[in-house]
């Protein structure tokens, strides 16, 4: 949570907070973009990556895709070094530390002022970084791989995850101002899109549904959920579902073309018998997740005119979505021909397993909705 107080107070950990208003600055909107630019060029760069391993195969440490991998992170670490920065100097010079990116802590024995959205962000961008070193002596022993379950990239996904729920904390912390709730709209359909590949982690396990299926039904419906609470506004979670459509779009045309374009530009031919297959990530991104977005609308407007219990509400936005998610995701992977291996009892399971899943999603996401930055506007009260 968020912690403010009049201008010249302290806070718990003797840090001066800015007057109680979130920081609207022209440096507090840099950072804040610039540390979802960096998720969304990662995003970007993955896609591409996966795509590349699919449509052409060599592989390198050191390609276009694997550079826009890093440079988002990189991106999102000095956008997040330097709030900390000006948090930093602001503090040592007796100044009211800005009220962005979250509660101010001190950090590497109190040498750093840090908001805690730009710590956990820039935590993220660092170890992705250092984790890609891992990756460069793995390709350098083991060569060319083209699963995604090695220890070196598990790594680096779990970094990059944290990089992008630092980036929801940022904006969630600035969401009393337009431009806040604009950035919580864009940062967790990107989020959304790739958390569930942490569940390719699991494929060394013998599950009875696929991993990949698994993490979309639990992820989705938590990050709409908390997405929508977090807004507290109508049309939130519509807004958010076209956001993640929008994105799918744009991924759905770039990666196949930026794989043909680049292999095409240091004379590699693109494998055989490719046929029609759709492009790889945009593919296991829910496309019904409209739908429950409707859904969730209606539950949430019973809690805002009705008063009903805003705990039972993001259970039940919860199961709902994780029902959708549940039933037309696998029909969705079978109708594109995503998945050539799925077949009913495929679809029956994950419509089995929605159901607790999309529970604790609900659960989870109201939880960390609370844990979310507020604004200062609303931790003054």
């Amino acid at each position: 949570m968020n912690i403010s107080a009049p201008s010249g107070t302290l806070d718990g950990s003797g840090v001066h907070i800015a007057e109680a208003v979130s920081d609207n600055s022209t440096a507090a909107r840099v950072g804040a973009w610039g540390v979802l630019l960096g998720t969304a060029v990662t995003l970007i760069g993955l896609s591409w990556d996966i795509q590349w391993h699919n449509d052409v195969g060599p592989d390198t440490f050191f390609t276009l895709p694997h550079l826009f991998l890093y440079s988002g992170s990189a991106l999102s670490g000095f956008a997040s070094l330097g709030m900390v920065l000006i948090a930093t100097f602001a503090q040592r010079a007796g100044r009211p530390v800005p009220a962005t990116g979250g509660t101010p802590i001190r950090v590497f024995g109190s040498n750093l002022t840090a908001p805690l959205g730009y710590m956990v962000a820039g935590a993220g961008a660092a170890l992705f970084l250092l984790y890609g070193l891992l990756d460069m002596q793995w390709h350098s022993i083991y060569g060319f791989d083209a699963v995604l379950n090695t220890p070196s990239h598990v790594a680096l996904f779990l970094s990059i995850t944290l990089t992008m729920i630092g980036s929801i904390m940022v904006f969630a912390s600035h969401r009393d101002h337009r431009w806040g709730q604009v950035g919580i709209v864009l940062a967790v359909p990107i989020l959304i899109t790739f958390a569930p590949i942490l569940a390719e982690a699991l494929n060394n396990l013998e599950l009875p549904i696929n991993s990949m299926i698994l993490g979309t039904v639990f992820f989705g419906p938590m990050l709409l959920v908390l997405g929508a609470a977090v807004l507290a506004r109508p049309g939130a979670a519509i807004a958010i579902a076209l956001a993640l459509g929008v994105l799918q779009a744009i991924l759905w045309w770039f990666s196949p073309w930026a794989a043909e374009t680049y292999a095409s530009s240091i004379g590699l031919p693109l494998r055989d018998g490719l046929g029609s297959r759709p492009p790889s990530l945009p593919a296991m991104m829910p496309m019904f997740l409209l739908l429950a977005a409707v859904a969730v609308e209606g539950l949430f407007w019973l809690a805002r005119t009705r008063g009903f219990d805003a705990n039972k509400i993001v259970l039940a936005a919860g199961l709902v979505t994780g029902l959708v998610v549940g039933v037309t995701f696998p029909l969705q992977l079978l109708f594109i021909h995503a998945f050539s291996h799925l077949a009913f009892r495929d679809v029956a399971m994950s419509t089995i397993v929605a159901i607790p899943l999309g529970l604790l999603a609900g659960f989870l996401g109201g939880r960390f909705t609370r844990m979310l930055p507020k604004p200062a506007t609303e931790t003054a009260r």
